[in-house]
């Protein structure tokens, strides 16, 4: 063996090396962020920079064909809650609101950043992202891609089969009525949702995990939240278009509303979107979304979204899934087609998000309200969103 081979055998061998432990240190790095996502102190700037932590998508957005007015309008400086009167600047700061919009009749009349965020910074969506889901599901539907929400997704997804996800209705997982057990507590380091934020850091397979979930119950007869439902549309998405869910959103929503800015969505280590909760947008193009369901998908006249697909997604159809308190639910509010319905509506539906991400919508008054937050204290089921739902409410009431 000569000089000259042994020292091509010892380079190759220590590229190996060095790519091997760096992948590992990525691995690494990404488990430890993903380990203190939450922890107050970093919070903020992990919302805002979460395509710095994991791989992602761009989506690129179009000529821009439309820009919000600015208001004279004000809104109100308090709100009740429970007969209390409440500070809304005190509210926001309490929720650690990074960024507040308020937009009436197609003109601004709030728009503030704090904890870092800015006009033009992208910001994860968490769950809200599941609303934008839904609205590509409807679409899916409308250019015969998905044939009926009757459907098994089984049947489009062969990995599914045999799962907690076998023979389960199309329309059950839109609903978050699927029976499948998952613990959705992000409080507790042994949860389901946080297993599955580990496993993706370590460069696992998102779909995989979807599918190694199992059923506890019947779908269809109990509203139980579940991350992972909303993966599953992604799947089924990304089968029966052929189209993966980010150029999808791209072609059929981005491109058509002309968003402000590029978005993001974050991706395992395959290239499959992190469909549950990883879009990162900036707080006007989460309000333009927000216009495009308050028109009930037109857009400048263009029909973006079935105008039924849209009536069906924000009224809910069945016992378990009526707001109030609700012994077939494990939420005290409405839900529809991944949209989630006030406790005492008025008309009004909202995207929602963990650590409190809103989308609020209100057809009648014409009003549209984006936060963005970054709460590390915040609990799912815990007061904060009724408080900040009423403030929203009161707020759309005055304007």
């Amino acid at each position: 063996m000569t000089s000259r081979l042994i020292s091509r055998i010892f380079l190759s061998f220590i590229t190996l090396t060095l790519i091997i432990s760096a992948v590992y240190r990525q691995e690494i790095y990404r488990f430890y962020k993903v380990v203190t996502l939450f922890n107050e102190g970093v919070i903020a700037e992990n919302f805002q920079t979460m395509s710095e932590i994991f791989p992602h998508k761009v989506i690129n957005k179009g000529e821009q064909n439309f820009k919000f007015g600015i208001s004279d309008l004000k809104i109100i400086n308090q709100f009740e809650y429970n007969g209390q009167q409440m500070k809304v600047e005190e509210h926001l700061s309490n929720t650690y609101t990074t960024g507040f919009l308020v937009v009436k009749d197609d003109k601004i009349a709030y728009e503030d950043y704090w904890l870092g965020h800015s006009k033009d910074g992208l910001h994860i969506s968490w769950s809200v992202n599941k609303s934008f889901v839904s609205a590509l599901i409807g679409i899916a539907i409308e250019e015969g891609h998905i044939k009926s929400i009757n459907d098994a997704v089984s049947d489009y997804v062969p990995l599914l089969k045999g799962t907690g996800y076998d023979g389960i209705p199309l329309k059950d997982v839109l609903q978050m009525s699927t029976g499948v057990r998952f613990n959705e507590d992000y409080a507790a380091f042994f949860s389901d949702i946080n297993r599955m934020g580990r496993v993706i850091a370590l460069g696992s397979s998102i779909n995989e995990f979807a599918a190694s979930l199992e059923s506890e119950k019947a779908s269809g007869q109990y509203h139980h939240y579940v991350s992972m439902d909303t993966q599953v549309l992604g799947m089924v998405l990304k089968e029966a278009t052929g189209i993966a869910p980010a150029q999808y959103l791209e072609d059929k929503i981005w491109h058509k509303l002309g968003m402000r800015s590029n978005a993001k969505w974050l991706t395992d280590d395959y290239g499959m979107e992190l469909v549950f909760g990883t879009i990162n947008v900036t707080m006007r193009d989460y309000a333009r979304f927000g216009r495009l369901y308050m028109r009930y998908g037109d857009w400048q006249g263009e029909q973006i979204v079935p105008k039924q697909w849209v009536i069906d997604s924000i009224t809910p159809d069945e016992p378990h899934l009526m707001p109030g308190k609700n012994p077939l639910s494990s939420s005290i509010f409405g839900y529809g087609y991944q949209w989630w319905i006030p406790n005492e509506p008025q008309g009004d539906f909202m995207a929602r998000g963990v650590y409190g991400q809103y989308i609020y919508i209100n057809p009648e008054k014409n009003v549209i309200i984006v936060k963005n937050s970054a709460d590390p204290f915040w609990r799912s089921g815990g007061e904060e969103s009724l408080i900040t739902i009423k403030m929203f409410q009161q707020i759309a009431n005055s304007l």
